[in-house]
Parts: C-alpha cells; structure tokens; sequence
C-alpha cells in the first residue's frame, strides 16, 4: 500500500521504555540537607526522587493508611514517617527499609519536626498533646499536654544549647517548652487562627522567631523576652513562611536586610523586610492560573524557594532571579486526554490533563514546563508539521495558538501566540494545517459548528519560530479571524483530521457519521455511515486515499475516499476505541481502547499482530513521533507510557538465536555420531529440546536391548555387559543424570513428569526416574523450587502405570496354567492316537 519502491518492514515489537506516574498526591514534601533528594506523599507510599531531574529513586510502602507527615533527618540517614493508622515508621534512607515502627499518639499526628542533631522528633497530633521521640531507640522522651485544640505546627529553636520546642494549635495558641524540665515556658497568644509555619534566624542563633497563619499576619518575636517584636498585615491566608539565609542577595533592599518569604491562598510568592515589616517584592501570578500554594521550601545552596500548590505541582523559583519561575515538578496529572510530540528534534511530549494548564514534558529527563492561558480544561491540542507551533481547545470555549521553544528561558519555552474566541460551548476538537501553504486552523465544538481560522497573521512565526515569537509576546496573543463556520453535525464533534494534502478534513461525531468536507469553501463531500455508536477519532493514511475512523461500537474502520465506501472493518478490542494513528508508510494501524488495550494490526489482511496491556484504564489518546521510533500513551488511569519500536532489534535477536540454535544442534548431532552422551544430554537440556532429549534415551535404551537380546547368556563382551548394568542402557548416560547441577535435575525432572502421562514414553520416564531416585538424596530433591508441584504430578500417573503393569502379569498366569492343563492329557491317549495314524499309513 505505499506507492514506492522502499522495502517496508512492518512493525511487530513496541517494548515500553519509560513511564510518567504520579509521584505527588498531595500532602507533605519534604528535601534532605545536601538538596540531593526529593520526598513526596504519594497516597499511603512515599516517593524518594532525585531532585535535579524528577526521576524516582524509590518508593517507600505505606501501612496502607494515608501518610500525614513525615520528615527527614538532617544528617539525611533516616527518614520519620506518620499515617493514619497513628504508627510512626523510621526507614533506612540507604536501604530503604524499615527499621521499626511503633505506635505514637491516640490521633492522626498532623505535623513533626525532627533536631539539628538527628536525635529527637517532635510530633504534633490530633489529640491535642505533643510529643518528642529518640529516634534511634524508639522511645518516648516527653509528653506535653496544654493545647486545646489539634496541633498545627511544631518546631525545634535551632540552637544545640537550648533545649527548647515550639508548637501552635488550630486555636492560635503558641507554646514554648523547655526539654530540659518539661514544662512549658511560655505561651505566646497574638493570632486568632491557625497558624501555619514557624521558624527562626540563624545569624544569631535564633534571637527571632516569626509565626505565620491563617489570620492573614506574620509576627516577628523576640525570643530572648518571648514577646511580640512586630505584626506584618500580608492581608492573605499564609499556609508557608520562612527566614532566607542571612546575606542572600535577592535584589531588594541591602545585604543585611533580613528576608522574609511567604506563599498562600493567592498563589504567588511574597518577600518582606523582618526589621521594617515592608514588602520587598511580590510575584506577578501567571495567566489564569488557579492554584494556591500550602508549602513552600527554601532551598540555601540552590537559592531556590520550591512552592508546593493546591494542583499537586513543585514550581522553582530562583531567589536570586526575582523569583523567577526556573523549573517544576508535576505530581499528578489526573486524566490523561490528548497528547503531542512537539519540538525540533521531538524530545517533548505535549500533555492535556484535567487542568486548564498545558503541559510539556522533556522525555529525556521527564522535567516539565507548565504554560498558563487557558481558563478552564485543556481537551484537545494539534501540532504543525514544524512541530514548533501547537493548537488547542478547551471548556472555556477558546482555541489557543502556541509556540514551542524549549531552548529559550524557563518561562518563554511555551507562549501563547494567537487565540481563537467564537464557539460558544467547550473547543473539543481542532486541527492545524499540515503543509507550508496558506496556514489555518480547524475547530470542533459542542456547538456542533465547525469553524475555519485564518492563520496568515502567524505566518512569520509558524517559517520562523524562535525570533518572531518576542515581538508577538510583547504586544499579546492575537486575536484570530474565522474565515467560514457551518454546523456539521447533529451531536457533539469528537474529532478533527486534516488530511496531508491540506485541501480536504474529516469530521467524527457522536452522531454515529463521520464526514469528509473541503477545506477551501467548507462544503461537504461524502458522508462515512455504518458505525452503530459515536464515532471518536478519525485519520487519514499518509499514502493511500484512505481515512480511519474508531467508534463506541468496538471496531475500526477503513474508508475509501473516491466512493466513501467501507474497505475493512477491524475487530477485536473488547470496548470502546478511542484512538487510532497510521503507522509504517500507511500500511499499519495502531489502536487504543476504553478495554486498556493498545492494539498494532496490519491492514493487508485485517490482523492485529501485537497487543500491549499495561494501562489500567481506558486509554484516551495516542502519538508518535514523525519517525515512528517512539508512540506514547496516556488515559484515566493519570500515567503515559512512551513505547520504543523495537521490531529491528527483535529481527536482529531472532537470527542471532536461529544462527546460536543453527551451531548447537550441529555440535548436538556431532556428540551424538561420537556418542558423547555427556556433551549431548547437556547440550540437549540447555536448548530445551524434551523430545531430542527423548529420542536419545529411547535410541540408546533399544540399542542395550537389541545387544542384549543377541548374546548369549555366557557372552562376555564388555558393551553387554554395561548395559545390562546400566539403567539407561549406557554407564555414561547414567553418570550424566547423576551430576546434573540443581537447574538441570529441575528440568529433567519436569520432562519426566510430561512423558509419564503417555503410555507409550513411561517405560523410559520410569527408567529416568530411577536413575534420578537412585543417585540423589531425598533431600537433594525437595530442595528444587518446583519438587513438590513435580512429585505430585508424577505420582497418579506411576501408580496408574504399575496398576496396568499388575494386571498384564496377572494375565500372563493363564499361559502358565495352560502350558501346564496340556502336559497333564493322560500320555495313553496320545498314544492311541499315534497308532491309529501309523495304522493308517500303513493301509495307504
């Protein structure tokens, strides 16, 4: 089917190569001192991750239950963990392990805190109590009691000399206790709400403490006198604050001024001034973007401020950058709804999940950019052939345009060029142009219109990317005009497909039809009818004047684009499918489905030749790089999977093996002429050939019989008498059998319990069998891993065989008691009867 004279080599083998998953669900984060580690709250596990690319490192187990809080030791050698099942577990941040677990509080435990000398952890509960652990041996040092209400926050003074712990409860009330008499010094009452983040200079030593909550203030406490220094009205609630090192160089103010940072309910980071109580500098929030944040975590060496957002995503904001936004960390990307290869070299990976951000993801790396401009879910995108310029559609009834630069600075990667406002209900399909003609852009909605968009204003931008991008940033998106709109079906569109020529598009919709249109004046030219269920995705081939349609009703279908009429229909996945792509010059499909199968099948003949099941759910989308060297994955169950074709890799094994295989059974024959049964029998168990390992017993067991059954009973030849000595008819063969290594004796084993089950091979399984019980140990037997599934297969079969066996001697009895009934005839009638026919002679 495609149209050259190139070899073409269907695809056969995809192996999955890397995998984006959740590694945040939101809950507590947490960074080791040397900045090496990342820990992330991942339901009831713990997700260890390296902080400089996002890839997991390890998962620590949970008990189950959600985890609460956890910490890390700063000396970084273990790690402290609470769940909901009120059980502290210290795992070993080397092994990975759990070193104990033991139960805390009669509560949840909300927060905790661990010492600068890696020896005590206080936690905070529900119970109203807080209390303080060893780490190393387990037990609890102090118990306090005093607050009335669950504790929020608690926090060690960090200075080594004094011994002192502060905690705050949901009530504002603030607590300072001395470990060294256990009781409580000081209560510090200024807030009127929760309060959130508690922390201390370290210049000197901790002479101030700031305190920062809900009730939308920071305080700035003197710690020497335990009172209030200073209240900073942030007019926002504060879920994070914390002190930046003494000397960081932010831009604002002097050297010596002391920072304060803050992040909350508005989703931006704030710095002020500690001595005056004056902002320093707020952020500018990104475009439409929703979130706010409930922790941030301040990173010295990197200068970094890492802000954890209600949308379970790390932002990293460079402290000395203005608190620009250098990279981040998706947690969670809830449903997976359509995806792109995009960027020069097709590193990237365009992802639309069940937010109103975009985002692109570095395969290499599995680092992402978020980019913001969307105002509600993103549900569909579509990308230019350049793979630099990008399309998509969203709920908030909007297409937008971007351009794709992953060379430029952190938050210039992805920028929204050209928007598309007209639709008047959510964008759920669209489709740029493929070629380097007239550009424009295709748009489905719920409104069941279509509408062309004229692109000639992005024409500079789409022939060169990088340096007309800046200009157009500057002066914002512009706004695109609609060249024709119609309605083009009765029911929702689903899907968009411009074809490769750029002169016609095909529609899908829940309608049940599909539709092929013109592009140049938007008038209908054929109509694809015979799916029962709504059609979801349609394609055209690259080659062929053929279109793919998927649908509801579980099949595939090929269409002809000169009558319209059906070519093939394929079946096989086992609910809806969703997606569908051409592969290999257009003469493969691959297919995706709400049954969580990935399906390749060859168009030739309607087959489907692999299917893939690694996906729990149903898998939304599909995409390939231009190349078809790499397709990803992605549906409801929030992972992608990029999938590596390795059908050449696979051809290249094969004749590797079949050449191996080629050479061994030479090697095997040649054992055999030289009946070197040792070579042979090891060779034969090593290829896994039961049957050739079969024949030789049988070959070499006949010919002992065949020897024997020749000689005579004084013979003395040395060949004879082996075989009447060996069980196997050849000594060899036994001293074979008996120094298998354990791997070896386990398959032998397992051949001799396939040919017990056939009459015709059990006198050769039993005389195995034999040999093996004769010259191995009950104990060298049950050792094997699989010795007792073997024995018992074994057995009904023997005891079956020996049954037949009793019965056939039984039977031979009779002949006896014939031979014997015919020498008891009285020896008188004989020999009347020897006379009688003398007699006879005689007379002839």
């Amino acid at each position: 089917m495609s149209g050259n004279g190139d070899k073409v080599v269907l695809k056969s083998c995809f192996d999955c190569v890397k995998s984006i998953e959740s590694v945040y669900t939101g809950g507590c984060v947490a960074i080791n001192k040397d900045e090496s580690r990342l820990f992330t709250t991942c339901n009831e596990d713990i997700e260890v991750l390296d902080l400089s690319t996002g890839a997991k490192v390890a998962e620590l187990k949970g008990d189950t239950e959600i985890v609460t809080s956890f910490a890390v030791k700063p000396d970084g050698t273990h790690l402290v963990a609470a769940s909901r099942s009120q059980l502290i577990t210290i795992w070993d941040l080397s092994t990975f392990k759990t070193v104990r677990s033991f139960k805390a509080h009669d509560a949840p435990i909300i927060t905790m805190d661990i010492d600068q000398t890696s020896t005590l952890v206080a936690t905070g509960s529900a119970d109203s109590t807080v209390k303080v652990w060893d780490i190393d041996r387990g037990y609890c040092t102090h118990n306090f009691k005093g607050h009335g209400g669950l504790i929020t926050s608690v926090k060690f003074h960090p200075s080594k000399d004094k011994l002192c712990l502060v905690s705050s409860s949901d009530d504002g009330i603030i607590r300072v206790w001395n470990l060294k008499t256990g009781k409580c010094e000081s209560v510090l009452e200024s807030h009127v709400s929760v309060v959130r983040s508690i922390d201390f200079t370290q210049d000197d030593e901790g002479q101030h403490m700031i305190t920062a909550g809900r009730d939308k203030v920071i305080n700035v406490w003197n710690w020497k006198r335990k009172s209030l220094v200073r209240t900073i009205p942030v007019y926002e609630t504060i879920e994070a604050a914390g002190i930046l090192a003494a000397g960081t160089e932010t831009g604002f103010g002097n050297k010596n001024t002391r920072v304060i940072y803050s992040g909350g309910e508005n989703g931006v980071l704030r710095l002020w001034d500690m001595d005056s109580g004056e902002e320093l500098f707020v952020q500018t929030k990104e475009l439409n973007a929703k979130h706010a944040f409930v922790s941030v975590l301040y990173l010295p060496q990197a200068q970094n401020l890492v802000a954890v957002t209600n949308d379970q995503n790390l932002l990293f904001y460079g402290v000395t950058k203005r608190l620009e936004r250098e990279r981040q960390i998706v947690g969670y990307n809830e449903e997976i709804i359509d995806m792109a290869y995009v960027g020069r070299d097709q590193r990237y990976l365009a992802v639309a999940t069940n937010t109103e951000q975009l985002r692109v993801y570095n395969t290499s790396d599995l680092n992402c950019e978020l980019a913001y401009g969307h105002k509600d879910i993103i549900l569909c995108l579509s990308v230019h052939s350049g793979c630099s310029i990008m399309a998509t559609g969203s709920k908030d009834n909007m297409a937008m345009v971007w351009v794709v630069n992953m060379s430029a600075p952190a938050n210039r990667r992805v920028t929204c060029v050209a928007t598309a406002l007209g639709h008047t209900k959510a964008v759920g399909a669209v489709c740029l142009a493929q070629g380097s003609g007239c550009p424009f852009m295709i748009t489905g909605s719920e409104d069941r219109t279509v509408k062309m968009w004229d692109l000639s204003p992005l024409r500079a931008i789409i022939d060169n990317p990088e340096s007309a991008v800046a200009a157009i940033s500057e002066s914002g998106p512009i706004k695109l005009r609609s060249l024709y709109t119609f309605q083009a079906h009765d029911k929702d569109i689903n899907s968009i497909c411009v074809a490769p020529s750029d002169t016609i598009f095909a529609t899908g919709s829940q309608d049940k039809t599909a539709k092929v249109w013109d592009i140049a004046t938007g008038k209908p030219l054929g109509t694809l009818q015979g799916h029962r269920r709504g059609v979801w995705n349609v394609a055209f081939s690259p080659v062929d004047r053929v279109i793919a349609t998927t649908s509801a009703d579980r099949t595939v279908k090929l269409w002809s684009l000169s009558d319209f009429g059906c070519l093939k229909t394929l079946e096989g996945h086992t609910n809806s499918v969703l997606c569908v792509e051409f592969l290999t010059k257009g003469t493969q499909l691959m297919t995706t489905g709400s049954d969580g199968l990935i399906k390749l099948w060859n168009i030739k003949d309607a087959e489907c030749v692999l299917t893939l099941d690694k996906h729990e759910n149903k898998i939304w989308t599909l995409a390939k790089q231009q190349s078809e060297e790499f397709v990803a994955t992605g549906g409801a169950d929030s992972t992608i999977y990029i999938w590596k074709d390795t059908t050449q890799d696979e051809i290249e094994r094969l004749h590797k093996e079949d050449a191996k295989l080629l050479e061994q059974q030479q090697a095997l024959d040649n054992f055999l002429a030289a009946k070197d049964y040792r070579n042979a029998i090891l060779l034969t168990l090593s290829l896994d050939q039961p049957h050739r390992l079969l024949n030789i017993f049988r070959d070499v067991m006949t010919a002992a019989e065949h020897r024997h059954a020749l000689s005579s009973e004084d013979s003395t030849d040395a060949d004879e008498q082996d075989a009447k000595r060996a069980i196997m008819g050849a000594h060899a063969v036994d001293e074979v059998i008996g120094t298998l290594a354990p791997d070896q004796l386990e398959r032998l084993l397992g051949y001799v319990r396939n040919w017990n089950t056939n009459g015709k091979f059990a006198h050769i399984a039993q005389a195995a069998l034999y040999c093996i019980l004769t010259q191995y140990t009950s104990k060298d037997i049950l050792a094997l891993p699989s010795a007792k599934d073997l024995i018992a297969a074994v057995q009904p079969y023997s005891e079956r065989h020996f049954s037949r066996f009793d019965g056939l001697l039984t039977d031979s009895f009779i002949i006896d008691y014939t031979l014997h009934a015919m020498d008891s005839v009285h020896p008188a009638g004989m020999e009347a009867l020897t006379i009688g026919d003398s007699d006879s002679d005689g007379e002839l």
